[in-house]
């Protein structure tokens, strides 16, 4: 990421710059109803980081407004009680608890789409549209000039993807789209090393394949499923990738 000028909010704000197009595309199809959900979780969200942020005397994250904007665009149907239950326990569980933004290792929207989804499996799933999808191109396009998404993450993804048959028009452009650069390229949830990167996204692209062929679900939980794995599985990676050039390193100078 690119030095001097840049903290946490300013990538922040870039992030929600970025995520403009996406939001008219979604409520341009969605209507009055989307609207509806998307201020519901904005004030919910906002409510729990006003709390967390006033007993620990720390300033909000303007990046709460990406994870409302995931949480309402990917959250299954459900109703108003269980949808803020799910809400509320993944800004608090999924990154408020471990002090905000970039001190999670998963993506608070991942955390509350997933928990709805186990907890309400006969809910049914929404459908994003293909706008929703090309709306994704744009916003990608600013981040990677601004070097806040980690573009080893995407092009792995993109590599397995394209090499696996699995970049189909109906279902990469609207949810794995989204998924892969908010909530998979998310900079502070993503792998960390180089080596790791690539891997990182490569097991998305993998697994959004894997599940298109064998799982019969609805191509947002397909995506949120994939992102959530691959999630926990980062960690992972970064050590696997952190191992191998400690032994490269030992072989070199002995």
């Amino acid at each position: 990421m690119i030095r001097g000028i840049w903290n946490r909010e300013t990538v922040a704000l870039i992030l929600v710059a970025s995520a403009l197009p996406v939001v008219a595309a979604w409520l341009w199809d969605e209507g009055v109803p989307g609207a509806g959900r998307l201020v519901f979780v904005v004030v919910l969200g906002g409510f729990w980081q006003a709390l967390f942020t006033i007993i620990r005397a720390q300033p909000p994250s303007a990046m709460g407004a990406i994870s409302a904007l995931a949480m309402a665009m990917l959250a299954p149907d459900v109703g108003p009680l269980q949808f803020a239950l799910g809400i509320s326990f993944g800004f608090v569980f999924g990154e408020l608890v471990f002090g905000g933004w970039g001190r999670s290792v998963l993506n608070p929207a991942v955390v509350a789409v997933m928990f709805l989804g186990f907890s309400f499996p006969a809910a049914a799933w929404p459908s994003l549209a293909i706008q929703v999808g090309w709306a994704t191109i744009p916003a990608a396009v600013l981040l990677l000039i601004f070097g806040v998404m980690p573009w080893r993450v995407l092009a792995g993804a993109l590599i397995v993807l394209i090499a696996g048959g699995g970049f189909s028009l109906d279902l990469v452009t609207s949810a794995a789209a989204f998924a892969l650069v908010f909530l998979v390229c998310d900079p502070a949830t993503s792998a960390s090393t180089p080596a790791g990167r690539w891997l990182y996204g490569a097991v998305f692209g993998a697994l959004i394949a894997l599940f298109t062929v064998a799982w019969d679900a609805a191509p947002v939980q397909i995506a949120v499923a994939a992102a959530l794995l691959t999630s926990l599985v980062g960690p992972l990676l970064d050590e696997m990738s952190i191992a191998v050039w400690r032994a490269a390193r030992r072989y070199r100078h002995g």
